[in-house]
């Protein structure tokens, strides 16, 4: 066995992929309750043998557009929900039954479960300086680019005055 296989048993158990759940909450639940249903969700994948990599706490978010879900046979539009999400490795088939219980729980907007990499896959924001083409431009050397043509302000005063005549 290869040290590459011996850390990748070490990390995780034999079987285990890494997952990712992203999730919207109905608006319907109160700020109070948000916590507990993320916290029962983070106790669903522990009880499925899975192991929490990372995850973030909901948090009330507007749609980009209205979502419909029917409750106790009613449609409801809603144009907020809480979004949070989990990262965690679990047996594939303990994914599937993860699926179920989510799709019977009424709190969850809508959810998706992707597969994923155990590392972070968040990429930095870059900061770039406006004044970047500026400095660009003063650092032109001398013959570079466009034939420079000196300016002849006899002649571009006879423009203006011609194009105001018209």
């Amino acid at each position: 066995m290869s040290e590459l296989e011996n850390k990748k048993d070490e990390n995780q158990e034999v079987g285990h992929k890494v997952y990712e759940v992203g999730y919207l909450l109905v608006p319907t639940i109160s700020p109070e309750n948000a916590p507990a249903i993320y916290g029962n969700l983070k106790e669903l994948v522990l009880s499925l043998k899975g192991e929490i990599i990372s995850d973030e706490m909901p948090k009330m978010i507007t749609l980009a557009y209205s979502m419909q879900k029917i409750t106790t046979s009613a449609r409801n539009k809603f144009n907020t929900a809480y979004l949070g999400w989990i990262k965690f490795s679990m047996d594939p088939e303990e994914v599937l039954e993860l699926k179920k219980k989510l799709d019977l729980d009424s709190n969850f907007l809508r959810f998706l479960i992707l597969k994923t990499v155990r590392e972070n896959t968040i990429a930095a924001k870059r900061f770039v300086h406006r004044d970047t083409r500026r400095s660009q431009l003063h650092t032109r050397k001398e013959g570079e680019g466009e034939n420079v043509v000196p300016i002849n302000k006899e002649e571009i005063d006879k423009e203006i005055e011609a194009m105001v005549a018209n």
